[in-house]
């Protein structure tokens, strides 16, 4: 028994909240949240599953910490551009984390107890919206709008049976265009030999739709 007290130590040593939080994170990009468990973590760690505790009270607060860590990989808006290249790179960029995160799609705006990366973040979208004459409650409903359009936009994507163009040709090819008969779906069939001729890269979609919402939400803020 004693040996086995000295182990547990030992294995608990190296533990930090940082290494608990990334290695959540890690388990939750190749499993879902679902599958994380305080033990499934503390398995993956080594550690007794108590020693956790030390270091993350709650699954809630793990959770908190967890979705933090996304918020930190996501660019701030720039301040040296205008308002319309700063949100859309921050878009842009939110997109490609969540995608590497699909898990935390549905987390983003679910926490009761933000961290700093997910106040600094949004204190950073508020700020690029106000200084570009947008009065509080329209950068309220412009930062809505956003977010409404990335989350939508990543859960969709999550969930397609292609992630590449060439992927989406096979598909459209092999799987789509036989259960299209021209007589009985005209447009539906010519939609996809279009796209099919056009080399359509569904990826591009994200792009188009965020260039009109930003273009749509540009009168709606006052004049300098």
């Amino acid at each position: 028994m004693p040996v086995k007290g000295r182990r547990q130590v030992a294995s608990d040593a190296g533990l930090s909240k940082q290494r608990v939080v990334v290695e959540a994170v890690r388990i939750a990009d190749r499993e879902g949240v679902d599958g994380l468990s305080m033990r499934r973590l503390a398995d993956a760690l080594g550690a007794g599953a108590m020693s956790l505790y030390h270091y993350v009270a709650s699954k809630d607060e793990l959770l908190d910490a967890m979705i933090d860590l996304v918020f930190e990989e996501i660019e701030l808006p720039p301040e040296e551009t205008d308002w319309q290249s700063a949100m859309r790179r921050r878009s842009l960029s939110a997109r490609q984390v969540l995608a590497r995160h699909p898990w935390a799609i549905g987390l983003m705006e679910s926490r009761t107890s933000p961290g700093p990366a997910n106040l600094r973040h949004r204190e950073a979208v508020t700020a690029c919206l106000r200084k570009a004459g947008f009065p509080v409650l329209m950068a309220t409903h412009a930062n809505w709008l956003l977010d409404s359009y990335v989350y939508g936009f990543a859960l969709q994507e999550a969930s397609l049976p292609f992630d590449t163009a060439d992927e989406f040709a096979d598909m459209a090819e092999g799987v789509y265009l036989p259960q299209l008969p021209p007589e009985e779906f005209p447009y539906l069939n010519e939609s996809a030999a279009a796209l099919l001729a056009a080399d359509y890269d569904p990826a591009e979609e994200f792009v188009f739709g965020l260039d009109l919402v930003l273009a749509a939400l540009e009168p709606l803020r006052a004049s300098d």
